[in-house]
């Protein structure tokens, strides 16, 4: 008997690139950029803007993802100029960039969107995010707020993930036994531990990762998927 009640989802790299790291993403974009770097110094890069946006008040409540994608690509050139000494990295490569990955977010998103409006007709949903201030204009760019009634973003609640409390208000706002709400997330750590930390059914959508991540003892995901279209039929059967 299904007893799964309500259904948490992660957004970024879960609904908007389908199990993909954004990093992976963005590594891809690259070359077709013009911009040829070692992977390594480019991994610097990603983290060296990750942490800037988490940082500092870079991201406007009013910002799009698109807007977002050009000034994290920013931040990521910012870092190669510092580093590369005489390479020139232009800001057309770096906005050539930021609207590729923008077109990987657009060929992913209605496929997300169509599991999700599913789901929605049978199950409450909640999302849980580290972001930055700005995801309901996020979700609506891309028409994803009417699923979404509660969202739980980092940012605004002054929690990250991977703490187990950030899911917790997730849970509170289902209003529904841990055990009877399944998260949906395509980070071990940041998705599925806390998860399971808290009592929760936990689906990994594992496609491209960033890195392998190790999975703890006691706290396995009840699921591994590649692809966020397993999710319809695969949650009827939990």
């Amino acid at each position: 008997m299904n007893i799964v009640k309500g259904i948490i989802f992660d957004y970024g790299g879960t609904i908007d690139t389908n199990g993909v790291h954004w990093g992976e993403v963005i590594w891809e974009q690259y070359p077709k950029a013009g911009v040829t770097i070692e992977k390594a110094l480019f991994r610097d890069a990603y983290v060296y803007a990750e942490r800037a946006l988490a940082k500092n008040p870079i991201i406007e409540p009013a910002d799009t993802f698109n807007t977002l994608l050009h000034k994290k690509i920013a931040l990521q050139f910012e870092y190669l100029r510092k580093q590369e000494g005489g390479h020139i990295f232009t800001a057309e490569q770096a906005n050539e960039i930021a609207e590729l990955c923008y077109g990987v977010v657009l060929d992913t998103i209605d496929k997300s969107r169509e599991v999700i409006e599913q789901l929605a007709t049978r199950y409450p949903l909640v999302l849980v995010t580290n972001f930055y201030g700005n995801m309901p204009v996020v979700l609506k760019e891309f028409s994803l707020d009417k699923l979404f009634p509660t969202i739980v973003e980092s940012s605004v609640v002054g929690l990250r993930k991977p703490d187990p409390a950030l899911f917790a208000l997730g849970v509170e706002a289902l209003k529904l036994p841990p055990e009877s709400i399944v998260v949906v997330g395509d980070s071990y750590r940041k998705d599925i531990h806390p998860a399971r930390t808290l009592g929760c059914k936990a689906v990994w959508l594992k496609k491209r990762c960033w890195a392998e991540e190790e999975i703890i003892p006691g706290a396995e995901p009840d699921a591994v998927i590649s692809s966020i279209e397993e999710l319809t039929s695969l949650i009827t059967e939990m």
